[in-house]
Formats: C-alpha cells, structure tokens, sequence
C-alpha cells in the first residue's frame, strides 16, 4: 500500500469504477482453534440470553418484547474469554460478510470508528484473511473524525492507516478520508457529498428510507456512552436532518470534528459494537444491563434496521 503521505487525498467525484476480481472463498478455520466464549445467561431489557463456550449469545425475545424485537431487528451479544479471543472473532465475522456482500453486489462498504477498534482488527491482516478475502471490493469511510491533519497524532485516518490499513492491499482510490483543509462544517458537508455519490453509484447500497445502507459499522464505545462523536447530553443526538454533522466543542479533545447521525448509523445492514476493558464494564452494564437511569446513553441509541452484534470481552461483561 502507498505510504501514509502518497495516501492523503479527499474525494474527488468520479474518479473511479470498482475494478472486476474473482477470488476463491475464505478456507476453513481448520488449524486454529475456536474463540473461547463463556457461558453466560442474562436478562437484558427484556431479552433473555443465554450462551455456552461452542455458541453465540443470541438473544430471545420474550411474548411482551415480541414485537419491539422485530422493528429493532436482530440483536447478538458475544462475550470472549479474552480480548484474543474477541479479535480472533471478529476477524471471521468481518472477513464472512464481506464474501456475502462481494457476492451480492460486487462491493463492500465498511465504516469505521477510532480508538482501541483498530487493534482489534489485527486479526484481518494475518492468514487466513490477508489472502483469502477481495480487498479490491472494500470500501472503507469513518463514522467520525477529527478535523485534524491526517498525519496528526489525533486522527482517526491516521490511527487506522498505521494499524490496519498499511497491512491490507485495499485500494487507495476506495478509501474515503474528510478533507482536512476545510472548517469543521465544510468538512461534514463535503464528507456527506462523498457519501451521496457513492450511493447514486451503488458502491453503498441504498435504505428504503433513501440513507445510506453501509453493509457494515464497526463502532467502538466511550467509557462515558459515547459512539462516533454523539456524546451524551449533546444536542447532536438528536440531530436527524443531515447526514453527516459537525461539532465544534467536544466534551473530548479535539474538540472539532465531524460525525454520522443516528439515523445514517442505524441505517446499517451490519453494526458491530466492540467493547474491551474492565473500564467500560459499567456503562456495558448500563445499556444492556437492568439499568434504571432515565438518560438513554448514546450507546443506547444504536438500533439499527439490520443486525446489531455487541463483541465484549470478560471484562467489559463483568457487572453483567
């Protein structure tokens, strides 16, 4: 992949159609051992899970969820022995739905957030997925960022090309960075013009509601409930006319950025949330958990029209 100055470009309209592959399916995880999952048994807002080692946590809706369940579709909660072990799973998940979208449509769009996301995505870079899955068809934007340059210690961009991006051979041309010489709000703007023609396109699929339908989001979470640059309390949670908004005092330094609103993020056909550390354990405990606060958590507000999978290691699930 070019280095990180050659990579640092903003999205110019048009400039290229996605390129034809043909690649053979991901092998099977024959030599490497399975994911160690814990059992577990929990209620969670009305949704009864239950787990062992050799099975996901898929939750069940009771007779009164019923129907809530339905309109907020799937939702799976996995909890990992370690955070290896959580990599390790998610790995396969990402590289599985990439092959189903690559087939489908030729194309897979993937968002991604910042912090500790980023390394546990290592698992991509290495066999069997560095070889077997089509980086050509990958499609790869932020949820958010931080109007920052991209060589910034601060960036997203940045954070994600150092430990993630520089190991895959995805094409430079399909990876969609803000331009960083633009104000906060000429930066969203930008950024929601970039998405728009990706979707007149069909790089990114279209909801019935006319958003974006990203085929995934990989979404970290604050130790405050924050996901993207939607804190709690702010009043851009509530934002739900654009498509991509700024902020220019975030209760987190840097304090200007842009981010995805609610309804662009729910839009999703995949979420997932990744969540590691005894640190988050609390706030974990609060969206999922038998919580009686009257302030919803951002976190709380990822529904999305798709399916929503939460990736907890043994630590973030302890007050469980």
């Amino acid at each position: 992949m070019a280095s990180l100055s050659s990579s640092l470009r903003s999205f110019s309209a048009g400039r290229r159609r996605l390129l034809p592959a043909s690649r053979a399916s991901p092998p099977p995880l024959s030599s490497r051992s399975p994911p160690r999952r814990l059992a577990f048994s929990a209620d969670f807002g009305g949704l009864s899970l239950t787990g062992a080692r050799s099975r996901n946590l898929v939750p069940r809706a009771k007779s009164s969820m019923a129907g809530a369940a339905t309109e907020s579709g799937k939702k799976k909660v996995e909890v990992f022995e370690t955070e290896e072990d959580l990599a390790v799973s998610l790995a396969k998940y990402a590289a599985d739905l990439s092959a189903k979208f690559v087939e489908e449509r030729g194309a897979f769009s993937v968002v991604l957030s910042g912090g500790s996301l980023i390394k546990s995505l290592r698992k991509l870079a290495e066999a069997p997925y560095i070889d077997s899955v089509d980086w050509s068809r990958w499609h790869v934007l932020w949820v958010d960022e931080r109007v920052v340059p991209k060589d910034h210690d601060d960036s997203n961009y940045k954070l994600a090309y150092n430990g993630f991006l520089s190991k895959l051979p995805i094409l430079p041309g399909n990876v969609y960075a803000i331009n960083d010489a633009l104000s906060a709000e000429g930066a969203a703007d930008d950024y929601e013009t970039c998405i728009k023609h990706l979707v007149k396109n069909s790089t990114v699929a279209s909801s019935e509601s006319g958003l974006p339908k990203f085929d995934l989001m990989l979404l970290g979470m604050g130790p405050d409930g924050h996901v993207a640059s939607l804190f709690p309390g702010h009043p851009l949670v509530r934002e739900n006319k654009k498509w991509i908004t700024f902020i220019k005092d975030s209760p987190k330094p840097p304090p200007e950025r842009i981010t995805f609103t609610f309804p662009v993020i729910n839009a999703s056909a995949h979420i997932a949330l990744v969540v590691a550390g005894a640190g988050k354990a609390g706030v974990v405990h609060a969206a999922l958990g038998n919580s009686q606060s009257p302030d919803q958590l951002p976190v709380e507000m990822v529904s999305p029209e798709g399916e929503l999978t939460w990736f907890l290691d043994k630590d973030a699930a302890s007050k469980l």
